[in-house]
């Protein structure tokens, strides 16, 4: 009888996935609701387990998709039911979102994809719990040449020492710097006028 049960629950489970990869193929990731997207992800890593209660209390916990991609492993492996290759499965999305949208930066002039750079800085920095500081390195051209993260804080505050981020700019012949960082419970913060030069 608990034979019969699981191969029902393993059946009913490779059902609902086939019907999550028919909806994705003919309607696209649009069509996904978001703990789906998560739910076929965490399935990619663990193939013979209900992921749906997974994926909606992962979530749940870190505020959404947002908030999720931008936890740190340790407080995603936390989440009972999470391991080491799960926890990876939603990194390495992270991973290749963020060298998406910074390829996206690194292709062009920054004062002409400022919208670019804002995207690319929110996926990065918008649902951190603290604050991180970032120094954007650019040539005489407005490209990006170096984005250096210089630090994370706490809830409130992060230094930054003025001294180390001259020193880098000289090392690396900047023409301009942006200083960034976040408020965890506001937006990132960037300057009003794009670029300053040196």
């Amino acid at each position: 009888m608990a034979e019969q049960e699981d191969r029902k629950a393993a059946h009913d489970g490779a059902g609902h996935r086939a019907r999550l990869r028919q909806k994705l193929a003919e309607a696209g990731g649009e069509a996904l609701h978001d703990h789906e997207l998560i739910e076929y992800l965490l399935a990619l890593a663990i193939p013979r387990r209900d992921t749906k209660p997974l994926a909606k209390e992962l979530l749940r916990r870190f505020g959404g998709i947002g908030g999720l991609m931008a936890a740190d492993w340790q407080a995603i492996a936390k989440v009972p039911g999470m391991g080491d290759t799960s926890v990876a499965a939603i990194k390495i999305v992270q991973a290749t979102a963020l060298r998406m949208l910074r390829n996206e930066v690194a292709e062009r002039p920054v004062l002409g994809s400022w919208q670019a750079l804002l995207d690319y800085l929110r996926a990065d920095m918008a649902h951190l719990s603290i604050e991180r500081v970032r120094v954007l390195h650019l040539n005489s051209r407005n490209m990006l040449i170096r984005d250096d993260h210089m630090g994370d804080g706490s809830i409130d505050q992060a230094a930054i020492y003025t001294r180390e981020v001259i020193r880098r700019a000289i090392d690396l012949g900047s023409a301009a710097l942006i200083l960034v960082h976040n408020h965890p419970t506001r937006e990132i913060s960037l300057p009003q006028t794009p670029a300053q030069s040196l």
